[in-house]
């Protein structure tokens, strides 16, 4: 009956040991540790696996403004009609010019000019385009922006949106009872909308084709210096009451009051942060609402495009031009597109939906209300934890507390570290459980008995699961992680070097723990017990060294990095503490025996010997296909 039972209770021990329940714990720990790690780097994780699969990201679809950018917009240039003119006071322009654009910035806005009582300088709120050019007309003009607002009715706005890209509004004055139409938005489109255009003196001249041929030229120059050309146009409404009653802005034959060119400079470390993507095999597309100029000149700033290369309508493009592709076209030209200019939240969310089409794994960056559709649809919504809205917030897997794409590519260090502490963990859990199966098995086909009893192997299984899976979730990063190609969607989660790696150890201690099962008595000249307690005591020494191979599943050194994880070798020295308690003051519990010094000695050289064979089969290449094992 004794016998029966232990054959059971072997059975269902081994049953036990085989399945790596482990697994669980050590994806669970590695990222609940990521997680906490990531807000230090101003990454905010809202859902745990999106640490994992951004590990995975083939491409990341980013924001220019804010992400890539300080989002510190300032105008920087003004020109007005053909000419250039001072950023600054005083404006050499006609008395009914600068009213027509004091009327144009203080009505046509969003934001606000609010003046402290004893503040030195007013407060300026608003998006940072409205910002800028509230600040420049205040600071740097001397407007008084409050004065449109007493002196004229406002009759319908036209806010802004991302398809027209420019806002309006219909407006009357007091004092004449005249209504006017102001418009404010990309220079291109206003220019459109032109008819003519006022001078300094005040003047209006007809727009004519090599007058709107020249002032494209000067719209184009700005962009190609990564500033951001705004217009301001105005006209007097002919049908007044028709306006007044319908709300209806006019939107032709205006006349162009002038251009300003904002500069919003890119962040410190963007370049090195967009190089380092580069090198780690992952593609940056920016989409932005800027002209195609000013994408240009910000992409190659930023390092997205080289300036040297041959930009073709194949690697920047409008977002009108991407959306009106065939989808054969677009699934043909997607990969080689890097900018997308005057986009809008749609063309963003088909550019997602075109990439995972084509199998890519998509991280996206957005921090509008419109992006939401967006931060759904790709793999990872990364939102801004600055600019950013509640909707794309709640719409977001993890959200950038600096809004800086230097964070997006920190989180993306992290995913990679993630995803390779899985690994590593999975080749450690591997190693023992093909170890103790093949052992147990063998010897019990051969000679009736086990030598890992089920106590020894539930004692195993516990610290190996459990403390095993504590100190490999918890290793930091590396640098050369963001040197290799991202995994991707369908690659296998065991790869051919995790293999190499598990079977040479599994087959070291299979091979020497037999040899002690059926030579161990002769060798030592020991009975039974101490035999069987010195395969269980190298069993369990084998798994705690061959956790530092762990570690470094293609790097030769080991120890690489070691001093930087205490957590690591604090819980090495207590797994080896409770093993010395298991073994000398456990005897009953563990069916051990007593070791003394040089059985100790034998052990513990045993098992470091799976160091220098760890070192030699990394010499080994491999080659071929995956095996298709814990496929993602």
């Amino acid at each position: 009956m004794n016998s029966v039972m232990d054959i059971v209770a072997a059975a269902v021990t081994i049953i036990v040991v085989a399945i790596p329940e482990g697994l669980p714990l050590a994806v669970t720990l590695t990222l609940a540790y990521s997680m906490k790690r990531m807000m230090a780097d101003h990454a905010m994780v809202r859902k745990l696996s999106a640490c994992e699969t951004m590990g995975s990201a083939t491409t990341i679809c980013t924001d220019k403004t804010g992400t890539l950018t300080l989002n510190e917009m300032k105008v920087t240039e003004v020109w007005l009609g053909t000419e250039t003119t001072e950023v600054s006071f005083p404006l050499e322009i006609a008395r009914n010019v600068y009213e027509l654009l004091q009327e144009d910035i203080g009505l046509n806005t969003t934001g606000d000019v609010y003046k402290p009582d004893f503040a030195s300088s007013p407060e300026i709120s608003g998006s940072p385009t409205e910002k800028a050019i509230l600040s420049w007309a205040v600071l740097d003009l001397g407007m008084n922006i409050n004065e449109p607002k007493e002196n004229c009715d406002v009759l319908h706005v036209e806010t802004f949106n991302s398809e027209k890209k420019m806002s309006g509004v219909l407006m009357m004055r007091k004092s004449q009872k005249a209504i006017h139409t102001h418009w404010k938005g990309a220079a291109e489109r206003i220019l459109d909308m032109c008819s003519h255009y006022y001078v300094r003196s005040g003047a209006m001249k007809a727009v004519d084709d090599a007058e709107r041929l020249h002032i494209s030229m000067i719209i184009k120059n700005m962009a190609a210096k990564s500033l951001r050309c705004i217009a301001f146009a105005h006209t007097e409404v002919a049908d007044k009451n028709e306006q007044a009653a319908h709300g209806k802005l006019e939107e032709s034959e205006l006349t162009l009051i002038g251009l300003v060119g904002l500069k919003d400079p890119c962040r410190p470390g963007v370049k090195t942060a967009v190089e380092s993507c580069i090198n780690a095999s992952v593609n940056i597309k920016m989409i932005t609402g800027d002209n195609v100029h000013t994408a240009k000149a910000i992409a190659i700033e930023c390092g997205i495009l080289n300036a040297n290369e041959d930009l073709n309508d194949e690697t920047v493009v409008e977002g009108e031009q991407f959306r009106n592709y065939s989808p054969e076209e677009r699934m043909e030209k997607i990969d080689k597109i890097r900018v997308m200019a005057r986009s809008s939240p749609f063309d963003k969310l088909l550019m997602v939906q075109s990439l995972k089409q084509k199998g890519q794994v998509v991280a996206v960056t957005g921090d509008g209300t419109n992006d939401a559709p967006a931060l759904k649809e790709a793999d990872i919504g990364l939102s801004m934890g600055i600019q950013g809205t509640e909707v794309a917030k709640e719409s977001s897997d993890i959200v950038i507390l600096d809004d800086n794409f230097t964070s997006v590519v920190t989180v993306l260090k992290w995913g990679r570290g993630v995803y390779n502490n899985i690994q590593k963990f999975i080749q450690f859990q591997l190693t023992v459980n093909v170890a103790a199966l093949v052992i147990n098995f063998v010897a019990a086909v051969s000679s009736g008995e086990v030598p890992l009893t089920a106590v020894q192997l539930l004692w195993v299984n516990l610290i190996m699961d459990t403390l095993g899976a504590l100190a490999l979730a918890t290793e930091r990063p590396s640098s050369d992680l963001m040197t290799k190609k991202p995994v991707g969607r369908s690659e296998p989660l065991i790869t051919k070097n995790m293999w190499r790696n598990l079977i040479s150890q599994a087959l070291y201690q299979v091979v020497i723990l037999l040899t002690l099962q059926f030579k161990g008595k002769s060798i030592f000249s020991v009975d039974e017990k101490v035999k069987d307690t010195l395969i269980f005591n190298t069993f369990v020494l084998c798994q705690i060294f061959n956790e530092f191979n762990a570690r470094k599943m293609e790097e030769k050194n080991i120890f690489k990095g070691l001093h930087k994880n205490r957590l690591f070798i604090g819980i090495v020295m207590i797994t080896i503490t409770l093993q010395v308690v298991m073994v000398e003051f456990l005897k009953r519990f563990a069916n051990t025996e007593r070791l003394n010094w040089g059985q100790w000695g034998v052990c513990v050289g045993i098992a470091a010997l799976s160091w220098p064979i760890g070192w030699l089969v990394k010499w080994i290449p491999v080659s071929g296909k995956q095996f298709i094992f814990f496929p993602k």
